[in-house]
């Protein structure tokens, strides 16, 4: 059910001990409305480790310089860890160190593609994205395709929100010169096939990209074996800081691409008359970077590899099962999506009664949840509807939580529904 891990994405796959991991989470210890936290919102953002905090915090405190820069003690030290980091969330994620590109997450990723690669569609060319998108990967696609003449085609999904193979296959044709598509849906959940999705593009001479927000925390995310041009990622989604991702690529193919951004560090010289531009991957990011981001993504992955990505696979496949049979057991919720394969998040809705209403009420439980279009109005509209409750279970929650969960739920539409 899950992907391949990058080289150094895991280092056994012993059981989780869950109470330690919990003991490493500051923010599940706190109590909301004089309750305990029960976090099941892992798909909007995560909790951070206590060594990711460390980590930032240290780079604050004691060495906070810029990076490339400076030729004192502090930015030396400074670049070095920057770099340092690089290398290691690169190997984490199965890509080359030279492949990684620093940016403010996934939706600044594929604008970068969509703006550099992108440039090269002509009228008539197409791009093809699925129905399950977040609206990170088809609003920049729509603006490429209106400035250059193209068109934006989207592959639909079935009834029970699974993405096939044959149906992503069929939407191609003559001229479709990009396929985007997301690993894991962040509405409804649905696992793509998506390393034969980007072994059907590559064969037909197509890019693709891969929108990996959600899979990267969830399973063991290998851009080399998934097959891809670019895979795009965020770091807050994994444990890390706001305001940091990447973008995945080989660095040849950086090389070829015309940078997005102007500004400091991305340029090798600059004349009032022209410019030449830096080595890959600095020469797509221009300006004073997210340093201590990108510092607490580093320590992020390390914290991720150490627990096992195969273990975290493992352990959250359990309890999306138990989240689902405990809700197929309540009259008047229906799931938003039953796909063959599920990662991170569970869609519902509860008969006569708005998604926001319900996830306030879970909140004066003392459970996050999230409830909204999550991003993705299409893939809602799809199965007529304009918003769900979403739950989003990590591998730190517990049975016992998401039996609070149940008993919270039914509660709520007792005496409210």
């Amino acid at each position: 059910m899950t992907a391949a891990p990058g080289k150094n994405a895991d280092r056994g796959d012993a059981a989780i001990d869950v109470p330690t991991i919990r003991g490493q989470l500051p923010a599940l210890s706190r109590t909301v409305h004089d309750k305990p936290l029960i976090y099941l919102d892992a798909a909007a953002t995560t909790p951070r480790p206590q060594p990711v905090i460390d980590a930032v915090t240290s780079y604050e405190t004691n060495y906070p310089a810029n990076v490339h820069r400076g030729v004192h003690e502090l930015s030396g030290e400074a670049t070095a860890a920057y770099e340092d980091a690089r290398r290691r969330i690169a190997a984490f994620l199965g890509a080359q160190t030279h492949g990684l590109v620093f940016t403010r997450g996934t939706t600044e990723s594929i604008n970068l593609v969509a703006n550099t690669s992108g440039g090269t569609l002509e009228p008539g060319d197409e791009v093809l994205i699925s129905a399950l998108e977040h609206h990170a990967n088809i609003v920049p696609w729509q603006l490429a395709c209106q400035r250059t003449g193209s068109a934006l085609r989207v592959v639909d999904v079935d009834d029970h929100a699974t993405l096939h193979l044959a149906a992503v296959e069929d939407a191609i044709t003559d001229r479709t010169r990009i396929i985007a598509i997301t690993q894991v849906s962040n509405a409804v959940g649905t696992l793509t096939p998506i390393r034969e999705i980007c072994t059907l593009a590559r064969s037909r001479g197509i890019t693709s990209l891969v929108d990996a927000a959600q899979a990267a925390p969830h399973m063991g995310v290998d851009f080399a074996d998934t097959g891809c041009d670019f895979m795009a990622f965020s770091g807050h989604k994994m444990y890390a800081p706001t305001g940091i991702g990447g973008l995945l690529a080989s660095p040849s193919m950086l090389d070829a691409m015309p940078p997005w951004q102007g500004g400091g560090d991305m340029i090798r010289t600059v004349s009032f008359e022209s410019c030449t531009w830096n080595e890959v991957p600095w020469k797509f990011e221009a300006g004073t970077p997210n340093i201590g981001g990108a510092i607490g993504l580093g320590a992020a992955v390390d914290w991720l590899g150490g627990i096992g990505m195969h273990a975290i696979a493992a352990r959250e496949q359990e309890l999306l099962g138990d989240a689902v049979a405990r809700l197929h057991s309540i009259d008047r919720i229906r799931l938003i999506g039953e796909p063959t394969k599920r990662a991170g998040a569970i869609s519902f809705v509860v008969e006569g009664m708005h998604p926001a209403d319900v996830g306030a009420m879970l909140d004066r439980h003392g459970i996050a949840v999230r409830a909204g279009h999550h991003c993705a109005q299409p893939i809602l509209e799809r199965f007529g509807i304009s918003a769900t409750v979403r739950i989003a279970p990590a591998f730190y929650n517990t049975h016992d939580e998401l039996e609070s969960f149940e008993a919270a739920l039914r509660r709520i539409i007792d005496v409210f529904g």
